[in-house]
């Protein structure tokens, strides 16, 4: 299966071996080759030195074509005619009780190297060029077993490195293993030492995670084995206490299950539809959307539990969570926002909207509309068959009004029917504050009215701008 290796990366044995040092494949691509798929990243360690690999690399690109990612940390990469590989010296690496970073010293064999290791899994190599394969930690029973397994003893293994914690629940999700029992003991005992991790190193993970093809498990695992209360205490703190007459649902249960619906509702990959898997904003929204939940739960008389705007205060919750776990902007916003927003159909169950309402619904999720449509139907877990259906009827045709709206309105683009500075041509006014406010009025006007064509805009424009003179 390894003769498969494209023929530069033979080449590079070869310029290794010449060298007088040794060359392996390792980690992932081994795994995965093992496992019949294919690898984009090509991971090696050798006995070279980073200088001395850096010589060979230079001949082996042609052109020079390398790059320092952590020369600090013992890898160089390089590509040539559209291979890239990245080379790391044999080490060890660990960290202090306190700190944030790991200390890395060099090794001396490769049955060393693969010591360190986060799973026996990935601690198979292809000896270069001859194409030795070296499983000294039984990687390749352990696969077929579906097996997570650290090659050292596991308390051992979680203290050098505790990422290696949220690498075994992001295996879990992406792979489907199971965790070996002793190992998963070690994460529970360990799971506060994940704090002393960067936190951009953990949000890594997590979004690995949560784009595998059972984020479910991962999660559950987190939970579980408490890193979860570290990582992401919003997701364990759903775990409230059922109330005895039983009249709201598991809120921890359900969020899982609304995750596994959105999952399904998504685009298949490569299809080019609306929220095509994996879709992490889809997915991180269905996640967090009830996380107001616990802080906003109300015993009421008559033993009714009401939690009144979680979904304004899951929004600012899911903020807050993302921003510590140092998400981009862009997407903190926007799974925030579906937090937000998704509540709102359920005003549309109670008592029918009017064209006004549907328009705001959609210039509310802006771009946001598809993963809205989807995480509102994912939401929809009642064991009630006939208030599965009602709900999910109504939900057709609110979004059979949409579509009716948008081919007579551009709905998506709603605008007023001036823009400013048709606005200033017909009040005579410089820019500034008040063109805005005109602006927002015949915004409202559009969203309730519908287009009103430029002769009735402008007559409602000088009605708006008389009445403000007058106050």
């Amino acid at each position: 299966m390894f003769e498969a290796l494209p023929p530069e990366i033979h080449e590079l044995g070869r310029l290794f071996a010449a060298a007088g040092h040794e060359l392996a494949l390792v980690g992932g691509p081994v795994r995965d080759a093992v496992l019949g798929r294919s690898s984009a990243d090509l991971d090696f360690t050798t006995s070279a030195r980073p200088e001395q690999t850096e010589t060979i690399l230079r001949e082996w690109t042609h052109d020079g074509a390398i790059w320092d990612m952590g020369r600090d940390f013992g890898t160089l990469g390089g590509v040539r005619d559209g291979v890239k590989v990245e080379i790391t010296t044999y080490r060890t690496e660990s960290y202090d009780p306190s700190s944030r970073k790991p200390q890395v010293e060099y090794g001396d064999t490769l049955v060393g190297d693969l010591s360190r290791r986060d799973f026996t899994v990935n601690a198979m190599a292809v000896r270069l060029p001859s194409l030795e394969f070296v499983d000294p930690f039984d990687g390749l029973g352990d696969l077929a077993r579906t097996l997570l397994r650290t090659p050292v003893a596991p308390g051992q293994s979680f203290s050098d490195d505790p990422l290696r914690m949220m690498r075994a629940v992001r295996f879990v999700a992406q792979l489907g293993f199971r965790i070996e029992d002793a190992t998963a003991d070690a994460v529970e005992e360990l799971a506060e030492r994940i704090t002393i991790v960067s936190a951009e190193r953990v949000r890594e993970e997590l979004v690995k995670l949560m784009l595998g093809a059972h984020p479910r498990g991962g999660l559950e695992l987190m939970t579980e084995l408490g890193l979860a209360a570290h990582v992401l205490p919003e997701l364990p703190a759903l775990q409230l206490e059922i109330d005895e007459h039983h009249h709201h649902k598991d809120v921890y249960q359900h969020t899982l299950t609304v995750l596994d619906q959105a999952i399904d509702l998504e685009s298949p990959a490569g299809s080019g539809g609306p929220c095509e898997g994996p879709d992490l904003v889809l997915r991180l929204a269905a996640l967090m959307h009830d996380v107001g939940k616990p802080a906003t739960r109300r015993f009421e008389e008559g033993g009714v539990v009401t939690f009144r705007f979680h979904e304004t205060v899951g929004a600012k919750m899911t903020t807050r969570r993302m921003k510590a776990l140092t998400f981009d902007k862009d997407t903190t916003k926007k799974v925030a926002r579906l937090v937000e927003l998704h509540l709102r159909f359920h005003g549309y169950v109670d008592s029918p909207w009017t064209d006004s309402a549907v328009r705001r619904y959609v210039t509310d999720a802006g771009d946001l509309l598809q993963h809205l449509h989807r995480l509102t139907r994912a939401d929809v877990t009642t064991r009630n068959r006939r208030k599965a259906r009602t709900l999910a009827r109504a939900y057709d045709e609110l979004e059979a009004r949409i579509d009716h709206l948008a081919e007579q309105e551009e709905i998506g683009r709603i605008r007023p029917d001036l823009d400013g500075n048709r606005i200033m041509e017909v009040l005579d006014l410089p820019p500034g504050r008040t063109v805005g406010e005109a602006y927002k009025h015949l915004l409202e006007l559009r969203m309730e009215h519908g287009p009103l064509g430029e002769e009735r805009a402008i007559e409602e424009l000088h009605a708006w701008w008389d009445a403000r003179q007058e106050r």
